[in-house]
């Protein structure tokens, strides 16, 4: 068994020892999904992701949990073409890719527009705190990773929100 499938493995677990789980999980791109701002890239250099961000993807993929992307990068057809060519594209419910002074409120209202997901069902992972703030104030539950996406933000994420939608639905 390749570390791949070992992490996916891990993360299916993670996903299984929680009662309450996300209808959607939103992700942020630069320094969440992959360690570089598009911008600073050519579309035809080789887009990678953090190590455990795909297997991440893959189990809740597997656990029928909707994703989508939330990213302000000012060069979204950079950053639409790295998932393109990274083969994750398809992954995402809904895209929303634009430069935005808003930290993102813009985006969730856009995603739940599309998706219907009321904003309390969802979980997002961004690495700017600011964003954090702000999408957590409109009800979302909100994680700030460190490093990129991994299985300790993953637990952190299903445990704050399983915690979260817990308490609302004793009052």
């Amino acid at each position: 068994m390749g570390d791949d499938e070992k992490m996916k493995n891990e993360a299916l677990q993670i996903i299984g020892q929680q009662q309450n789980l996300p209808t959607l999980v939103v992700f942020d791109l630069d320094y969440t999904l992959w360690p570089f701002y598009c911008e600073c890239c050519d579309e035809d250099e080789m887009p990678y992701l953090y190590p455990q961000a795909s297997a991440i993807m893959y189990a809740l993929k597997d656990k029928a949990i909707s994703m989508a992307v939330a990213s302000r990068s000012p060069t979204p057809d950079i950053a639409k073409s790295f998932l393109q060519t990274l083969g994750i594209h398809s992954l995402f419910v809904t895209q929303e890719i634009f430069s935005s002074w808003t930290h993102k409120t813009e985006h969730f209202q856009r995603i739940h527009a599309t998706t219907g997901v009321p904003f309390s069902s969802m979980l997002f992972f961004d690495d700017e705190d600011r964003n954090i703030q702000t999408v957590s104030k409109m009800g979302v539950t909100s994680i700030l990773v460190g490093n990129g996406v991994n299985l300790g933000a993953l637990r952190q994420g299903l445990l704050e929100f399983s915690r979260k939608s817990a308490s609302s639905s004793r009052r």
